[in-house]
């Protein structure tokens, strides 16, 4: 049987891209709602460093999870 496993620097780049997409559309709805910059920050920062911290949390208890994964074996290359 072949397992595999994230490796926990994939998971933090993971979590990295999607926080900044997560951060992009947090600020724009916490502005549109408040017109504060510093509310705005405030709410956005506290937010998302506990999500992403949650995420990567998430990430890794979910490596330990089988339901829905196959097993490839990889195939050898034919030299010519």
């Amino acid at each position: 049987m072949v397992r595999f496993h994230e490796t926990l620097p994939r998971s933090i780049a993971k979590a990295i891209t999607f926080r900044i997409l997560v951060i992009t559309l947090d600020s724009v709805v916490v502005y549109l709602l408040t017109r504060r910059v510093d509310v705005t920050v405030g709410v956005v920062a506290i937010s998302n460093l506990a999500s992403t911290i949650a995420y990567i949390l998430h990430e890794r208890a979910w490596n330990r999870v089988h339901y829905g994964r196959k097993s490839v074996k990889k195939q050898k290359k034919l030299r010519r």
